[in-house]
């Protein structure tokens, strides 16, 4: 009997161990502090303890991965909540499957010591902005809190160079700006810069990052089990917040300068700690907002536009 428990247990340590699941995660830009849950879930081997086999792939054009999810070429993509409101609408197949971070990074940003000092001294002023659909509404919601309209501002596409469009003084304010990098961004080039919130702003508070996926496709399971690795590196990230540090810019000799030093700081209170979780009356009061902002043509449920994988 001893010497046939031994031959089953030997023969079953000699069986292949199961494969474990591929999976492809486009990032909505280069590796920043904005991922860390994600690069220390990698690091860590929480990804590997779910199971999962975890490609992380930088875009490269940052408006590329909802797309290649939508396509079937990518698994899972980090976008932004206001995106995913148009982009399910122009009829794309995604859902939102999770949270990365939780609040709006956006924000209407200025220089400390120049002629915008309230919302009211936009008039007349010029705005840059990176992306229009979404920032149009901002900016008008955020000009209504000082009785303004767009037609007393000019939006000025500045591509992506808010910081320095807004230095070199072609704009006076920006749109787009994330208060986490943009901020530092501009100390460091020897200006003060300052946000006005957007939430702050009449504007409904919004998930910044999410994960999105194709529901035609959508696999629930793998789907909780990759949810739950990035859950572990967001409360790793909140009690060894030091060792996660350099855990996450130990991965790359760029990571460690002073612009993502101080936006890690700015950055750790804003990740989920319950990413699969579903604020259902956030994506609703915001399809009203982008509704009443004229940007889309009807109100959707929140069912299509995302999925609540904790509560299953």
């Amino acid at each position: 009997m001893k010497h046939f428990a031994l031959t089953a247990t030997l023969a079953f340590l000699a069986q292949p161990a199961l494969a474990a699941d591929k999976v492809t995660l486009m990032l909505d830009w280069f590796v920043n502090p904005d991922h860390a849950p994600i690069i220390v879930a990698q690091e860590k081997g929480f990804f590997a303890e779910e199971d999962l086999d975890v490609e992380i792939v930088a875009p490269a054009d940052p408006a590329d991965p909802p797309k290649l999810v939508a396509a079937g070429k990518a698994d899972y993509a980090i976008s932004y909540q206001p995106q995913l409101h148009l982009q399910v609408h122009e009829g794309l197949p995604l859902t939102r499957i999770g949270t990365l971070i939780a609040t709006p990074l956006n924000c209407l940003m200025v220089k400390a010591d120049g002629p915008v000092q309230s919302i009211g001294d936009l008039k007349g002023k010029k705005i840059g902005y990176s992306v229009s659909g979404v920032e149009d509404a901002l900016v008008g919601q955020i000009l209504k809190t000082a009785g303004l309209s767009m037609n007393d501002v000019e939006m000025v596409n500045v591509n992506w160079s808010l910081s320095p469009a807004l230095i070199a003084g072609q704009v006076d304010a920006t749109i787009g700006a994330y208060r986490n990098f943009e901020l530092t961004q501009m100390r460091l080039e020897g200006a003060e810069g300052r946000c006005f919130f957007v939430e702050e702003q009449g504007v409904p508070t919004y998930d910044e990052l999410i994960f999105v996926a194709n529901p035609e496709t959508l696999d629930a399971d793998r789907s909780r089990r990759f949810l739950h690795a990035v859950e572990r590196g967001a409360q790793y990230l909140v009690n060894h917040p030091d060792e996660a540090w350099e855990l996450f810019s130990g991965t790359a000799p760029d990571l460690k300068d002073e612009l993502n030093s101080e936006a890690w700081k700015d950055t750790l209170p804003r990740f989920s700690q319950s990413p699969a979780a579903l604020d259902q009356g956030r994506y609703a009061r915001f399809e009203v907002f982008l509704h009443e902002a004229g940007l889309v043509d009807s109100v959707l449920p929140v069912s299509e536009l995302a999925v609540d994988l904790g509560a299953q």
